[in-house]
């Protein structure tokens, strides 16, 4: 018997019990109210406490619960008594341990126990109190387990025999309190017996947060209950079928402490003491409990009458249920024991639903990288509908914060109903992710996944920290040496595995999950071919070695060499696990449940097609696969276009008709020959090409790159598929074989012209390669089979390739590439973490001064995560970061990078890489800024004491005017072509070469004669003008960010003073926080130091542009803007040549081409207001004013700061040779850190930006 309602007694002790009561002489002067505060009680009136005990145990108890219902830190933080927490635990334990004692001692033959009370505390972590953000939470799980056990521990001390977790409404806060019992016992070493009890709210049968009674059970059984129940909310009669449904699933002793009837209108209670013993018969008729007490309303004599019950009726307690078959029980808000599940294709599998994977849906990928987390919902509800027993949740991207990710989306689905109701498999790189998830969930889940690839001992600590959340887990087959492939290495890593977890964890067998790795088949290299058979046979004798262990994988994998033809993957996956399930016992897999296909309903003649494939029963396999392939393909979009189709590939009439593509020009023919994959003809029209070059080498740079080229567009486009891709690779190597001796005899007599011994042997030689690659997967990753692929593309290619495996660190590839000499860096990784390493080797090699161009490839490395992480830490023009989408891009990256356009083409890649992260930083909604405080702190402070500073040649401000032939040496046509929206395609982007793509190459020919015509006009008959104003100035820096210009050199007598920004927004790879005014040597150092600025302006073209309106020529309109904006801002780049080299000096030995200027290859800078270095474009007044713009230009600002007309350019000039820093123009948003005051502009609101 346990005792009955400890606040009901409180209430019925009387008026005394007031405020004063409650808080008698210690806390006469708290400075809130207390009265409510029962736990506080057995500080300030223990004998009200005992009495009430004592009272229980004379009725019949024999387990008092003690007074601590709510002595949590953070309940009685409402009292503002956090502190208080121990005591009061300590106390409430100490008194129901002296009156059982007391008991005890009076009737030995009947011992009193105590039971230490874990209230639910007053928050909740699985509902939100907040309507409008389901996300939002008022405490965490690591705030209850502390919280949770700081009681645990006043109770244990205080004497408690039992620690009980009860009036459950949310299963997570549960949870919590066990984690933190678990902890409690583990440090003391103890055995405390621990019961739970549950609270459903209404006559639904669920708890607040929407567990049924199964869910809740399912979820805490791995805490090991020595008892569980219900108690509160309810009367004994409506807990009737609750407490049934809990006595058939409970594995343990089970309890029921029930209110006294549901309140009534006055919030009393009304069932009599007999009222309440008879309703609470039917439990000891049926033989369904091992515990009974009272809840809300129940006193002593209730109490009694219960006990009067049971002893009159001679009643037996629950007989414990035989121990059954270890089954895996997982739990949403409903509960799902796996071995006894049948998915809707009848197979008993568990489908885990892949569509809330980032690498399970680009869908989804979007919705996640835009924060919409509703239509993330829509996604997870679908897949339950369509027949998902549990959900997949992986949030894994490099451009994403996983860590917040995860628990926002956890904390929205859990509240969810259609979502929630099914269990959720945690699905991360990142252990720390998945543990943060694990967190929000009340249920029970899965983890995805731990493997022996960090080592036993991690791998271990990871194991029991599951084990303590009550969480299935997934194991992969990796281990130290990396990813299992065959079938022995994949029972040999799953055998050992399962020992250590089973043996030394004590993790339950029916917990664990192998995931034997299903790996890709059909792309067209003969090691993956049997790959499907592997992981057959390895299921089947995993299941026999590893009892109750379970065997799982993630199915798209297998057919991903014919992604984009879902009627072909979905054929080939349902033959997989048709064999896989009945045969060979595997029990669930990561699947799209709605394109599932019934393998009976598969045609006949696919059915054959797949079975060879997956079973790799004839040579030919992926061969004839890929041809149903191109047909289905085909035959979809004939179906689009309404056309007939037949039903199968022998039956069609849409087959292409053949073509006569030997009758082609030699280089077509061998363009066609690597695009389908034939060799035939290879070697005679690599002969011809031969004949017709100059030297071998010609064949496979020109016709036979260019073709590889081609296969590189169209798998990207999902036009072709990877075995397609292999076989060009495999044209290109029997090419390149053809070619080899030729390419040794020409290497020969070069060595004899040299008088050298072409005999002599040098393994180093690589001279008839086209260039050597390091290739290798990052440290932590064991994932080869993308790597590999490359790998074997490139050496197709005529590439050395340097592949040193798996799980690699940064100082091996590093000192291995320094070894080799090689051209090339590839690193590939398939996990998220893997983006953080790629990161560290970038720096690394930064670092070493290294200079091989890094490429960066792999599944869950994107464009975007390489322009914004990686290339901003080692990237230039001379060694890029480059990202590789796939093998078949490799390639055409390789040989750019190893070419004689490889500046260009950088160029190009570091131009796209620089909008790539403008457009993430300019989207991102939650950018993180630094003070104004602590980005000074962080400036750049340059050593002025030892920098070498120009004196200017000429001080003080000067009128310039050039003339049109003067400045078309300098014009920038790129931009010109961009205004006409004309964009040539690499390696043809960019001006001259722009004229030589196929697609805008003659409109951009035509356009730049017109352009050249026009400008032959406006020379002729001088409707334009080039005017312009240049001042130097001494000037030094006054504090952090304002830089005071000087009269003369006494720099006595300020003319203006500047106020520079300085960067506050967090961006990656940048370790210091710029403003120009750190490039100006500050005045307290008595070092001189200057600033230039120019005002230049193309005028005349206002008229011009009038003249054409009235003429309705909007071409000539157009053209005139556009060539007014090229030629000022041609006089700005000669201007700032002049100031460079002598007017101020500073590089009077410059020798540059147009070309170089126009890359930026000078010293010195010059930012203009408004661009992103100097985005304050009142700073043009101070401008203005010193050097008189207006009166000696004619250049006007507007009210908002515009120059007019609006052909002008306006700068700042700063010789930053001294810093050795050329890129402070290249700054991304600045936050302003000034005052309108300052600015002496009270009219005007500035933009933070």
């Amino acid at each position: 018997m346990y005792d009955g309602a400890m606040g009901t007694m409180i209430q019925n002790q009387g008026k005394w019990l007031d405020e004063a009561a409650y808080r008698g002489e210690r806390f006469a002067n708290w400075s809130c109210n207390v009265k409510g505060n029962n736990d506080l009680l057995s500080l300030t009136q223990p004998q009200v406490i005992r009495k009430i005990h004592m009272e229980y145990l004379q009725s019949g108890s024999r387990l008092i619960g003690t007074n601590t219902f709510s002595s949590t830190r953070i309940a009685q933080a409402d009292y503002k008594m956090e502190n208080l927490a121990y005591e009061m635990n300590y106390a409430g334990a100490k008194l129901a341990r002296e009156v059982c004692d007391e008991m005890t001692s009076l009737h030995p033959d009947r011992p009193c126990f105590v039971v230490g009370a874990l209230g639910p505390t007053n928050r909740t972590g699985s509902i939100s109190p907040s309507v409008e953000d389901p996300s939002f939470r008022n405490v965490t799980f690591d705030e209850l387990v502390e919280s949770y056990y700081e009681q645990a521990i006043g109770l244990v001390h205080g004497g408690a025999d039992i620690l009980m977790v009860e009036t459950i409404f949310d299963t997570l806060n549960a949870k919590a309190a066990l984690f933190a019992i678990g902890e409690l016992i583990e440090e003391l070493e103890v055995d405390i017996p621990v019961f739970v009890s549950g609270t459903l709210v209404d006559l639904s049968g669920r708890t607040l947060s929407g567990q049924t009674t199964e869910a809740f059970y399912a979820s805490i059984r791995h805490s090991k209950p020595m008892c569980v129940g219900l108690n509160c909310a309810l009367g004994a009669q409506q807990m009737v079928p609750f407490v049934e449904r809990l006595s058939k699933c409970a594995e343990c002793f089970v309890h029921v402490y029930s209110n006294a009837g549901l309140p009534n209108a006055m919030g009393g209670y009304d069932d009599t003491p007999e009222d309440m013993a008879g309703y609470n018969r039917i439990f000891f008729e049926k033989g369904w409990l091992n515990m009974v007490g009272g809840c809300c309303g129940s006193t002593p004599p209730h109490i009694a009458a219960i006990a009067a019950t049971v002893k009159e009726g001679g009643y037996k307690p629950r007989v414990l249920p035989p121990v059954r078959r270890p089954k895996m029980w997982l739990s949403g808000l409903e509960d799902l024991i796996v071995d006894d599940v049948h998915n809707h294709l009848g197979l008993p599998f568990l489908n885990v639903g892949e569509r809330c994977n980032i690498s399970g849906s680009i869908h989804f990928k979007k919705l996640m990288m835009n924060g919409n987390y509703g239509e993330a919902m829509d996604i997870a509800k679908k897949q339950v509908a369509d027949g998902a027993h549990v959900i997949d949740i992986n949030v894994d991207d490099g451009m994403l914060d996983g860590l917040a990710a995860m628990q926002k989306f956890v904390k929205i689905a859990v509240t969810e109903p259609e979502v929630g109701k099914v269990p959720f498999m945690l699905d991360a790189s990142k252990f720390e992710i998945v543990v943060a998830g694990l967190k929000w969930c009340q249920g029970k889940c899965i983890v995805n996944s731990i493997s022996l690839k960090v080592g036993e001992e991690l791998f271990i600590e990871q194991a029991k920290l599951l084990k303590k959340h009550g969480a299935a887990v997934v194991v992969m087959a990796f281990d130290e040496q990396g990813q299992a492939a065959t079938a022995s290495e994949k029972i040999r890593i799953c055998k050992r595995s399962y020992d250590i977890l089973v043996n030394k964890v004590r993790f339950p067998p029916e917990d664990i999950i192998f995931d034997p790795n299903v790996l890709t088949i059909g792309t067209g290299m003969e090691e993956h071919a049997n790959y499907g058979v592997d992981f057959i046979e390895a299921t089947k004798v995993i299941k026999e070695e590893c009892p109750f262990a379970k065997v799982s994988g993630g199915i798209s994998n297998l057919s991903f060499g014919f992604r984009g033809v879902n009627v072909v993957r979905e054929s080939i996956h349902s033959v997989f696990l048709y064999h896989a399930i009945l045969e060979a016992g595997m029990d669930m897999g990561i699947v799209n449940s709605h394109e599932m296909i019934y393998y009976h309903d598969i045609e006949a003649d696919m059915k054959l097609l797949c079975e060879n494939l997956v079973f790799n029963k004839t040579s030919d396999a992926t061969e004839k696969m890929l041809e149903r392939t191109q047909w289905e393909k085909e035959a979809a979009i004939a179906r689009k276009k309404g056309l007939t189709v037949g039903n199968n590939s022998t039956t069609n009439s849409i087959t292409p008709k053949a073509t006569s593509w030997r009758d082609q020009p030699v280089t077509e023919r061998l363009s066609h020959a690597l695009i389908n994959g034939i060799t035939q003809y290879i070697d005679d029209d690599v002969e011809e090409a031969r004949k017709a070059a100059t030297k071998p080498l010609d064949v496979i740079e020109g016709p036979l790159m260019s073709g590889m080229n081609i296969v590189g567009d169209l798998f990207g486009s999902g036009k072709m598929f990877l075995p397609q891709v292999i076989k060009s690779a495999r044209v290109m190597k029997k090419a390149v074989a053809y070619l080899l001796p030729f390419m040794e005899e020409e290497k020969k007599q070069k060595l004899l012209a040299e008088g050298k011994d072409p005999t002599a042997t040098n393994e180093n030689d690589v001279s008839n390669f086209a260039g050597t690659m390091l290739i290798a997967t990052v440290k932590g990753d064991v994932h080869d089979i993308g790597k590999n692929i490359v790998a074997v593309v490139l050496g197709c290619n005529n590439y050395k390739v340097y592949d040193i495996g798996v799980m690699v660190p940064c100082d091996t590839i590093l000192d291995e590439a320094i070894r080799l000499n090689v051209d090339v860096i590839g690193l590939s990784g398939l996990i998220t973490p893997s983006l953080d390493e790629m990161v560290y080797v970038a720096k690394e090699m930064k670092r070493r001064n290294m200079k091989q161009p890094l490429l960066i490839g792999g599944a869950t490395t994107s464009k975007m995560h390489t322009a914004v992480k990686i290339a901003p830490n080692y990237s230039t023009i001379e060694h890029p970061v480059i990202h590789v989408l796939d093998a078949s891009r490799s390639v055409t990256v390789v040989s750019s990078l190893l070419g004689q356009d490889k500046a260009e083409y950088a160029e190009s890649i570091l131009e796209e890489y620089d909008e790539l992260r403008e457009d993430y930083y300019d989207g991102l909604e939650n950018r993180r800024f630094l003070t104004i405080q602590q980005a000074i702190k962080q400036r750049k402070v340059i050593d002025f004491k030892n920098s070498s500073l120009s004196t200017p040649a000429q001080l003080g401000t000067q009128v310039i005017t050039l003339s049109i032939d003067d400045v078309i040496p300098f014009i920038d046509w790129n931009p010109f072509f961009q205004t006409w929206e004309l964009r040539g395609r690499y390696p043809n982007r960019g001006y001259p070469k722009i004229f030589n793509d196929e697609n805008v190459g003659q409109a951009a020919k035509n356009l730049h004669n017109d352009a050249l015509n026009m400008l032959e006009q406006v020379k002729n008959n001088k409707s334009l003008e080039l005017k312009g104003v240049v001042g130097i100035y001494p000037a030094n820096t006054i504090g952090t960010e304002d830089v005071q210009i000087y009269t003369d050199e006494t720099r006595t007598t300020p003319i203006a003073t500047f106020h520079m920004l300085r960067q506050q927004a967090e961006v990656d790879g940048e370790t210091s926080y710029l403003s120009l005014a750190d490039f100006v040597a500050p005045k307290d150092l008595n070092i001189p130091d200057y600033l230039g600025m120019f005002a230049v302006a193309c005028l005349g073209s206002s008229t011009l542009i009038t003249k054409y309106e009235a003429e309705h020529d909007d071409y000539s309109k157009i053209m005139i803007e556009a060539l007014a904006d090229r030629l000022v801002e041609a006089f700005a780049e000669a201007l700032h040549r002049d100031i460079r080299t002598r007017i101020w000096g500073y590089a009077q030995e410059e020798d540059l081409s147009s070309e170089d200027m126009l890359k930026i290859k000078y010293q010195g800078i010059r930012p203009a207001p408004g661009y992103p270095s100097q985005p304050d474009h009142t700073e043009k007044a101070t401008m203005w004013n010193v050097m008189n713009v207006t009166e000696n230009t004619g250049i006007k600002l507007t009210e908002h700061f515009s120059m007019d007309p609006p052909s002008s350019v306006s700068a700042l000039d700063l010789d930053v040779k001294k810093v050795n820093i050329l890129l402070l123009d290249k700054l991304v948003k600045i936050k302003l850190n000034i005052t309108l005051k300052e600015k002496d502009l009270m009219f005007l609101k500035l933009k933070d930006g």
